[in-house]
């Protein structure tokens, strides 16, 4: 691969590359490092980058692993950082947006709480919209272990917002739930 290759296929990556870096680090400082050197990584394997099928999923397994290489000595995933959205209103009114936030950063405190495939996993299927072959090639999972994974996490979101938060509250939350997940 040569450098316009390159400039057109991988740097393009950057966005999702950072996302998902920050998702697992936690911290953005970290997660542009750990971006740069996953770039410095790729540019060294330039010549065998043309190989892989997927060139998407080899980036993002290579992130995944990078990160996870920089968690080892932590005790602790936070994943602080990228805002999940999803608007599904035309013109909300700032009740609705501080409603929104609000389920948003317990959505986000439960699902740091999850194991960490099944976070991985959220992340992948939900956040950056991939699909299950790619998750399972990102990640060395079978796709039938994907979807049980994706659909416990969802599970124990919906529960746990359901149950902890909004137990005693109006059902006005509920269906801000209902279309945030």
């Amino acid at each position: 691969m040569n450098l316009e290759e390159f400039k057109t296929k991988v740097l393009p990556l950057q966005e999702r590359l950072y996302g998902f870096s920050l998702r697992i680090l936690g911290n953005s400082e970290d997660a542009k490092d750990a971006v740069q050197d996953i770039y410095v990584k790729l540019w060294k394997m330039k010549d065998s980058l043309h190989t892989y099928i997927n060139l998407n999923a080899f980036v993002m397994t290579v992130t995944r692993n990078h990160c996870l290489d920089k968690l080892k000595g932590k005790k602790t995933v936070s994943l602080e950082g990228k805002h999940i959205s999803s608007d599904h209103y035309i013109d909300p009114s700032p009740e609705e947006i501080f409603e929104k936030k609000d389920v948003m950063e317990k959505i986000k405190l439960i699902i740091s709480g999850l194991p960490e495939n099944q976070r991985t996993i959220i992340h992948l299927r939900d956040i950056e919209g991939y699909d299950y072959s790619e998750i399972s090639n990102i990640i060395d999972m079978s796709v039938n272990n994907i979807r049980v994974n994706l659909s416990r996490a969802r599970k124990k979101i919906r529960e746990e917002l359901l149950n902890k938060y909004y137990q005693h509250e109006n059902s006005g939350s509920r269906d801000t739930i209902g279309k945030v997940l």
